[in-house]
């Protein structure tokens, strides 16, 4: 996971950093009242950002519940098991808990009443109230509430009769954590299944899957490469598993996990048979990606054992066209411009003004012909798409010399009276398997349509919300993911993540665009959207009453803490490449353009940069 996507470096724990400075912010990060009994450096971190370890305290004695209940709150945070949690409740209640059941975000520490205890009283019970914000369920997914809800919590005590002591009787399962305390004690990392093959789809674009990311949220500091590996078998989140795959069999367990000093994690199984090779490198692959994003670095190599020794290894070099945003494509590094003058489509150099494609799209159009309009190049760097006729038609165009002329269209909707400018063909955008998708917004005919080489356009049927209207789309390049954007009736923007479930046969291709989820409610005017890398998008746009900024969002709609919006304010639109990159350095820079003048500009730790050229650039385009 690229946290920044080319904005700036992650941001890296510094040795000799002073320890008050560290106490402060862990203290900060804990509710107001009881719990903590002592805060140290931990040694062994996986994460190296966050180095403060905290300490749950026992109950006091005699304590009253509602000092019971704050310190249970403060306990169920520590880094710890939750042992010094059960110690607030009696014995059948710490039996019958489940706190992995889910986490219920709050907005902030809940509310205790204050209530009248008398010494006679053997049995209370405190309503807690708060707003949840999100949830976390038993696999770990993250949802944002579209729109906070507020929630009232039962705790009952009773007091024990021969120690006198309260301790918590009935409790709801799952944890209750404020959002302060929950970026403390968790934090985003991905795990990694294959994509669904599309069954038509040509053979060769079948296998091997390429790695998609399902984003999850993990203790920090309590065994987090174990805790990812498990997750990984456990299979992926109910919102991806229409679109992913695992290799994992059903029965399969992670024993144990652990990480020498030649960076090299084991992972032993059991319940699984080892011995198909194919099968184990699959499953190899997709734990090594895991604790490779988890271990940040720590994890160069991954050796897979199961019973009777069976076993294989994996490394960032085995099987390359699996691994996370390997479809993104050779070309997709690559900057282009298009000319406001001419219209003429060139890519950009570290020094000049770049050099025309080649093709019909590295010349002007003809005299008396209508200047195109949007360009997006495929992903290969081979080919682009371009909409001409006022919006009404959709052409692809090889990025080749021996083509001299625009080719047919692929795609036509018709010209209607009356229609407006932005009622034609709109947001090209490409897979990573050589697709071609753009929203139609004709009035009688909303659709998105797929373009299969020389196939026939494909009609996609989305599920869209209520009330919503398409805008513009921009598809990942595993092509089961696809961001969305629909204007509702009062004009208000907002963002949706899809899937795309593929189907059909070779002749007769389907898609359908289901599992539409809400993310980053907040931001209502969206001015652009692109994928950066392959877990999160980088999203231009405005929240109610603050100016346009970039946001960094994820796909399980939160948005990144490592990456704080980023100032937009007066740029006309953004773009970040879907290239994976291993270090910050190797990431291509977002690029923006100025809305006033044109201007295009480059994204390098946290500056913009203006890109001088000797002629105004209508936009600016990464592949995809």
């Amino acid at each position: 996971m690229r946290g920044t996507s080319g904005t700036e470096p992650r941001l890296a724990a510094v040795a000799g950093v002073v320890l008050g400075t560290l106490l402060a912010g862990g203290c900060a990060a804990m509710p107001d009242s009881g719990g903590v009994s002592k805060v140290e450096l931990a040694q062994d971190s996986v994460d190296k950002n966050l180095q403060v370890r905290v300490f749950p305290k026992a109950p006091d004695k005699g304590a009253k519940p509602r000092d019971l209940l704050a310190g249970f709150l403060d306990a169920v945070t520590a880094d710890e098991s939750y042992d010094t949690a059960r110690m607030y409740l009696t014995e059948e209640a710490a039996a019958r808990w489940k706190p992995d059941e889910r986490i219920q975000v709050l907005s902030a520490t809940p509310s205790l009443p204050v209530q009248t205890l008398t010494e006679a009283d053997t049995s209370f019970a405190v309503p807690v109230s708060g707003m949840v914000v999100a949830e976390v369920d038993a696999k770990h997914s993250y949802t944002f509430l579209d729109g906070q809800k507020d929630v009232d919590f039962q705790f009952s005590f009773v007091r024990d009769k021969k120690s006198g002591e309260w301790r918590i009787d009935a409790l709801p399962d799952g944890l209750l954590i404020n959002e302060t305390n929950f970026r403390n004690s968790y934090r985003q990392v991905d795990r990694f299944f294959y994509a669904a093959d599309d069954p038509s789809a040509a053979a060769t674009l079948r296998s091997p899957a390429v790695l998609i990311a399902d984003p999850i949220y993990l203790r920090r500091r309590i065994d987090p490469l174990t805790s990812a590996a498990r997750a990984v078998v456990a299979g992926p989140s109910d919102w991806l598993s229409p679109v992913a795959r695992s290799a994992f069999p059903t029965g399969t367990a992670v024993e144990r996990v652990s990480v020498d000093e030649a960076r090299t994690a084991h992972v032993v199984l059991t319940g699984v048979d080892l011995g198909g090779a194919m099968l184990c490198k699959r499953m190899a692959t997709q734990l090594f990606y895991t604790l490779a994003d988890q271990g940040k670095g720590q994890v160069d190599k991954l050796d897979l054992k199961g019973p009777r020794n069976s076993g294989c290894q994996a490394t960032r070099g085995d099987l390359p066209q699996t691994g996370p945003g390997a479809l993104t494509g050779a070309g997709s590094q690559r900057q282009f411009f298009q000319r406001a003058d001419n219209g003429v489509l060139t890519e950009a150099q570290e020094t000049g003004d770049g050099n025309p494609v080649r093709g019909p799209l590295g010349r002007p159009q003809p005299a008396g012909r209508d200047p195109l309009g949007t360009i997006a190049v495929a992903r290969d760097g081979e080919r682009a798409a371009a909409i001409g006729g006022r919006g009404h038609q959709l052409y692809t165009v090889p990025l080749a010399d021996g083509v001299q002329a625009m080719p047919e269209p692929v795609l036509t909707t018709p010209v209607r009276t009356g229609q407006k400018d932005e009622d034609g063909l709109t947001s090209p955008s490409w897979d990573g398997r050589g697709d071609l998708w753009v929203v139609d917004r004709d009035p009688q005919n909303r659709r998105v349509v797929m373009v299969r080489g020389n196939q026939p356009p494909v009609t996609v049927p989305v599920d869209s919300p209520d009330g919503q209207v398409l805008q513009d789309l921009k598809i990942s390049s595993d092509a089961v993911r696809i961001a969305l954007v629909f204007k509702d009736q009062r004009g208000a923007q907002s963002l949706w993540l899809g899937l795309v479930v593929h189907g059909g046969t070779k002749d007769a291709p389907t898609a359908r665009i289901t599992g539409l989820r809400r993310v980053a409610p907040a931001i209502t005017e969206v001015s652009s959207v692109s994928w950066a890398e392959a877990d999160q998008l980088l999203v231009l746009g405005k929240e109610k009453g603050r100016l346009q900024q970039l946001h960094y969002i994820s796909t399980d709609g939160s948005q990144s803490s490592e990456a704080p919006p980023q100032g937009g304010e007066g740029m006309a639109s953004a773009q970040a490449s879907e290239a994976p990159a291993d270090t910050m350095d190797q990431a291509p820079p977002v690029l923006a353009r100025q809305g006033t003048d044109g201007k295009i500009y480059r994204l390098v730790n946290s500056q913009w940069r203006e890109l001088v050229l000797n002629f105004r650039a209508s936009s600016f385009i990464y592949p995809g």
